[in-house]
């Protein structure tokens, strides 16, 4: 069972989302939260939080950031009425494993928490790239201290919102491979799921737009 805590300043938006996400047996809402505090308070614990941007007391990254600080174990997905890029890398940054748009379908809702919840992937690459994309080759590319030439590698598909099957097959090695890879990386990198990985990657400068890869030019694999 998914644990959900509903985090947004509109009573009617938190209604629609517990009787939504109560339509499927694997997702049970258990708290609501009308401000970043009551987010945190909340949220402390929870499997995921669906956190709104824009709360009183305080806002939706300063909650993400204590959550993150203070139940790692928690997921957070901003839910955002404008697909702010700035926002949405900020809250990113702020340790959010992804968002969805509040004008989303249903399903892409619940899809969300159902992904970050296995933390098998990255919720929604193509989206991260183009938030990431003003930043993708244009500083010096900074090698993580500690990462194998292999985890490298893995990183990078990482930060192509590859999960463990596909890097697998990228790389021709075995999933089991790939999850120990994965399982190094984030502990290397003090990275609480592979969202702040890729973010970390594209902010050391080991992605190149229009490649995907490590170095300008390379093809994406």
């Amino acid at each position: 069972m998914i644990r959900v805590v509903l985090a947004d300043d509109e009573k009617l938006i938190r209604s629609g989302w517990t009787t939504m996400l109560s339509l499927h047996g694997d997702i049970e809402v258990v708290g609501q939260a009308a401000d970043g505090r009551e987010a945190v308070e909340a949220g402390t614990g929870a499997d995921v939080v669906l956190m709104d941007i824009r709360m009183p007391l305080m806002d939706g990254l300063a909650a993400t950031r204590e959550l993150a600080r203070h139940s790692p174990a928690t997921r957070v997905i901003v839910v955002t009425t404008f697909e702010n890029d700035q926002l949405v890398w900020g809250a990113l940054r702020a340790g959010a494993s992804g968002y969805v748009l509040k004008r989303a379908p249903a399903d892409e809702l619940v899809e969300a928490v159902r992904l970050v919840h296995t933390r098998d992937t990255v919720l929604f690459p193509d989206a991260l790239r183009r938030i990431a994309s003003p930043h993708l080759g244009t500083v010096e590319p900074r090698m993580p201290v500690g990462l194998t030439p292999r985890e490298l590698d893995v990183l990078r598909h990482i930060a192509l919102g590859q999960n463990n099957a596909e890097i697998s097959t990228a790389l021709h090695v075995t999933t089991e491979t790939v999850k120990t890879h994965v399982g190094n990386i984030l502990d290397k990198l003090g990275a609480r799921d592979r969202t702040q990985a890729a973010v970390l990657a594209y902010e050391l400068g080991l992605v190149f737009a229009g490649t995907g890869v490590g170095e300008p030019g390379s093809r994406r694999r």
